[in-house]
């Protein structure tokens, strides 16, 4: 197999992994809090499809990354669901250590204290944040800076994390939860969030723009394996002139 025709399987690798990406992000439209994955190859492929830049067979360069861009906020009128406007991260205790997530749709366990959606605490500036027993869910009130009170009276604070230029080093785990990489990164305090209270942050997914994504790729696709037809029809061509 000839080089150039490596160079074309390997984008031929890359481009099923951007239609499994496209898809990917696609089945998590609906998914509170979900960040789509983006290739620095995506953006590369609006120019070529404009004709501003010349594709040619073997020059893809896959290189994703998640895209933390901030989601709509949609009002839900439950009082244990939170939305984060701006950067920023809910911490989530798991003996296994620390987890990070944008969604904010909690709910309380049998001691009161407030959890994710797979009972996990959530964890507050002071540890985790127990609602009193004699106390209604309704009476729950959260400030845009996390502080929580019941009745006027104060009863924890969201503890609120950034990443800041590091975001893009967390890694999936799966529930629209990250953990930190084994290298050195910091959470520090989120100082440009704001938690609205009675929301969810929807998923940042454009259907539209990964429909036209998804187009791209599949003409990308078909041009590379075309290519590879062609390649291959020159070499058995050949193989048929040396043989007499």
């Amino acid at each position: 197999m000839s080089e150039i025709t490596d160079q074309v399987s390997s984008s031929i690798e890359a481009l099923t992994r951007e239609f499994e990406i496209i898809t990917h992000n696609l089945a998590n439209v609906s998914t509170v809090g979900y960040k789509r994955i983006s290739n620095a190859f995506s953006k590369s492929l609006e120019a070529q499809e404009a004709g501003t830049e010349e594709y040619s067979p073997g020059t893809i360069d896959l290189n994703s990354a998640f895209d933390f861009s901030q989601g709509s906020i949609v009002k839900t009128d439950r009082p244990l669901d939170f939305a984060l406007y701006g950067k920023g991260f809910f911490v989530i205790e798991t003996p296994e250590g620390q987890l990070y997530t944008r969604n904010g749709i909690f709910s309380t366990n049998q001691n009161g204290q407030i959890v994710d959606s797979q009972g996990r605490t959530v964890a507050g500036e002071a540890g985790p944040i127990t609602i009193p027993n004699n106390a209604a869910i309704s009476q729950l009130n959260v400030t845009s800076d996390g502080s929580i009170s019941i009745g006027g009276t104060t009863i924890g604070k969201f503890r609120l994390v950034d990443f800041l230029d590091d975001e893009n080093k967390l890694l999936p785990i799966g529930g629209n939860c990250y953990r930190m990489p084994e290298e050195d990164i910091e959470p520090v305090a989120a100082e440009h969030v704001v938690v609205k209270q009675n929301y969810q942050e929807a998923s940042n997914v454009k259907i539209i723009d990964e429909l036209v994504d998804m187009i791209m790729v599949s003409r990308l696709y078909e041009a590379n394996m075309k290519f590879i037809t062609a390649e291959k029809q020159a070499s058995s061509s050949l193989m048929s002139v040396a043989m007499g």
